[in-house]
C-alpha cells in the first residue's frame, strides 16, 4: 500500500472502546480454583478524511485493536490494524496488518494483507532521479506477507515467511514523463513488467526483540533478518533472492523512572540477486523510512538506510518528535559510495489514543533530497 502522503489530513473523530474478548473457560479440575479474569480487547475506531493530488478527496476508517493473551503481563500486547478507504476518483484500498504474541510468547505471528488500486509517480531506477521526469502509472495489486516464528529463548524467535505479490491492470497514463523530454520510464523496463505479474517466495526468518512495547518502544533492541527465495516452483513469474535486515535500538534519556524522552535509532538493508521486477525493487522514502521523500522516488536492487528520532512527552496526550535519516540505492553492493547518500528529516506530533498500550496517531512533516517533501498521517511510531 502506498504511504500516506497527505496534502491535507483531517481526523474526524476518535473513539476508544474496551470490549470483552472472551469469557474464561470453566475449571476442569475443581470448582474452588480461582477463575481467570476475562481477556479484554481495547479498540480504537478512527474515521479519516484526506486529500492528495493523485486521489482528490478520500474517506475511510481504521480499526485498531490491542490485546494481551491471558493475565501474564510478561507477554507483550498483540495488535492489529484494519484500514479501508475510497477516493473521489473511485480508487480504493483495504489492508489488514497484525503482530501477535501467543501466551507466554511461545510463538510470534506477524504479517499483512493489502489491496490497492492507486496511481503512483514512477521516477525510474537509480539514486539520483530527477523530480521533473516523473511518470504517471497505476495498477491494482494484492500483497500477502506472513511469518510464523517460534521462540527459542526470551526475545529470540526463528521460523519462516511467505510473500505473494499479485499485480495486474497496469496502466500508463501518459506516453511521456511530466516534462515531456522522454518516454514514460516504465516503457524502458522489460515489456513483461507492464503485464499482470505474480511473485511468490518463501524463506527463513529470525527475530530478536527485547522491546518493552512493540507499538512505541522506550527501551530494548530489535533485529529482523530474513531471506526470500522467489521462483517458478512457487508460481512466481520472476526468480530472485532478497536478503533483508532491520536493526533498531531504543534508549531513555534522563531519569529512567520518568521516561519522558526517548532516543530511537534504526539501520536497514535490502539486497537482491536475480531478476527483480520494478514493483519488488528496494524503495527509499515513505511514511516509515526517509520521511520527506516520496516512496519509490529512489529505487534500485540494493539499499542501505539509517535514521534516528527523538521523542519527547509534551503534555496531556501529546508528544513531539524530531527525526532525520540518510539512505542510498544502487544496482550493485560495490556501487555504494559515502558521498552519495540522500537526506531526509522533519518533525511531528503524536496523539496518544491508548496511553497504557501506547497506541497513537502519528502526524509528520518531512523534507528530503530531490526537492521532496510530504505530510504523513499514520498510526503508531514509524519504527
Amino acid at each position: 500500500m502506498p504511504a500516506f502522503h497527505f496534502g491535507a489530513a483531517l481526523l474526524l473523530s476518535l473513539l476508544t472502546l474496551p470490549a470483552a474478548a472472551q469469557s474464561p473457560a470453566p475449571d476442569s479440575v475443581t470448582t474452588s480454583a480461582p477463575v481467570k479474569k476475562p481477556r479484554r480487547v481495547k479498540i480504537a475506531v478512527l474515521p479519516i478524511v484526506f486529500s492528495q493530488p493523485e486521489t482528490g478527496l478520500a474517506y475511510g476508517a481504521a480499526v485498531l485493536p490491542v490485546w494481551r493473551f491471558g493475565a501474564d503481563t510478561t507477554t507483550r500486547s498483540s495488535n492489529a490494524r484494519v484500514l479501508a478507504y475510497r477516493t473521489q476518483r473511485k480508487q480504493s484500498s483495504a489492508s489488514l496488518t497484525h503482530s501477535i504474541f501467543t501466551p507466554g510468547e511461545r510463538w510470534f505471528v506477524g504479517g499483512e494483507a493489502q489491496y490497492f488500486n492507486f496511481p503512483i509517480y514512477y521516477y525510474g531506477v537509480g539514486n539520483d532521479t530527477r523530480k521533473s521526469e516523473k511518470s504517471d502509472i497505476s495498477y491494482e495489486v494484492f500483497i500477502l506477507n506472513q511469518r510464523v516464528l517460534k521462540r527459542l529463548r526470551p526475545g529470540l524467535f526463528v521460523g519462516g515467511l511467505y510473500r505473494l505479490t499479485n499485480m495486474y491492470n497496469v496502466r500508463i497514463d501518459d506516453a511521456l514523463t511530466d516534462d515531456g523530454t522522454r518516454p514514460n520510464w516504465l516503457l524502458e523496463r522489460d515489456a513483461r513488467e507492464r503485464q499482470a505479474t505474480l511473485t511468490s517466495g518463501i524463506g527463513p526468518a529470525l527475530l530478536y526483540d527485547t522491546r518493552d512495547n512493540i507499538l512505541s518502544a522506550h527501551h530494548g533492541r530489535f533485529l529482523d533478518a530474513s531471506v526470500l527465495f522467489a521462483g517458478k516452483a512457487l508460481g512466481s513469474d520472476y526468480g530472485f533472492m532478497r536478503l533483508q535486515f532491520d536493526a533498531r535500538q531504543y534508549w531513555v534519556l534522563g531519569p529512567k523512572d520518568v521516561e519522558r524522552t526517548v532516543l530511537a535509532g534504526q539501520v536497514q538493508g535490502i539486497f537482491h540477486g536475480g531478476t527483480v521486477p520494478f514493483r519488488e525493487l528496494a524503495n527509499l522514502g515513505g511514511e516509515r523510512m526517509m520521511r520527506g521523500i516520496y516512496e519509490g522516488r529512489f529505487r534500485d536492487r540494493q539499499l542501505v538506510a539509517a535514521q534516528a528520532e527523538v521523542r519527547q512527552q509534551l503534555f496531556w496526550r501529546l508528544r513531539g518528535v524530531l527525526f532525520g535519516g540518510v539512505g542510498q540505492v544502487q544496482p550493485q553492493v560495490t556501487d555504494f559510495r559515502p558521498g552519495q547518500f540522500n537526506l531526509a528529516g522533519g518533525a511531528g506530533l503524536r496523539i496518544d489514543v491508548n496511553r497504557q498500550d501506547r497506541l497513537s496517531i502519528r502526524i509528520d512533516y518531512g523534507v528530503g533530497s530531490g526537492e521532496s517533501s510530504g505530510v504523513y498521517f499514520a498510526f503508531n511510531e514509524a519504527f
